[in-house]
């Protein structure tokens, strides 16, 4: 959701979610991607806003996702959100051969790749050190073989501020952002069967 936010309040108006597998983490992140992006482009009342959707099929870079991304790089794509594991090699490449530019994935790829601009952080740390406080404290069975899904709230997710490289959106207003989603003010959809509810960008799954 941020990622996607982020971007179209920094001016992008063009671009893509190249997924690996459909799997639901996978599917997650391309949810809140588009939601992201339509609730920024309400807001700056952006009506040129459009996102080609696309999912390789595997997580491997191929050079079939290498020709596919640069079709949209030079279609106009300004930006792309690769999310699949090693995919992303193939979109950097073909970013660097068009001039794009690559939201990064999981952890800040900005050091990996020259092209990214932001990255879709999991806090890998902050989930640790929250299992582990449940296993010191003795509370351990009350996650131990349990699925759980951790958010703004645990400090779990966000935006690297360490690199910002955003112009035109800064990084107290991520901040502020980024507050109003753990008070409740911004609500996130987490059914991405509601995926095509898009109001103010135009989506095209590929």
């Amino acid at each position: 959701y941020m990622a996607g936010y982020a971007v179209v309040k920094d001016g992008k108006t063009k671009l893509g979610f190249l997924g690996g597998m459909a799997v639901p983490a996978v599917i997650r992140y391309g949810y809140g991607f588009v939601q992201g992006a339509d609730a920024a482009a309400k807001e700056i009342g952006a009506t040129d806003v459009n996102i080609k959707y696309w999912y390789s099929g595997g997580f491997a870079a191929t050079d079939e996702v290498k020709n596919k991304m640069d079709g949209w790089y030079s279609e106009g794509t300004e930006v792309v959100f690769a999310c699949g594991g090693p995919v992303c090699q193939s979109c950097d490449a073909a970013a660097q051969a068009n001039g794009g530019k690559m939201i990064g994935v999981d952890v800040d790829q900005s050091g990996q790749f020259d092209t990214v601009i932001t990255s879709a952080m999991k806090g890998l740390a902050d989930s640790v050190q929250w299992a582990l406080g449940k296993f010191y404290s003795n509370e351990f069975a009350s996650i131990g073989g349990v699925g759980t899904s951790l958010g703004a709230n645990e400090n779990a997710v966000g935006l690297p501020t360490a690199t910002w490289s955003l112009t035109k959106w800064t990084v107290d207003e991520y901040n502020t952002m980024l507050k109003d989603i753990v008070a409740g003010k911004i609500t996130i959809d987490s059914d991405y069967n509601n995926l095509k509810s898009t109001d103010n960008v135009t989506l095209n799954i590929i």
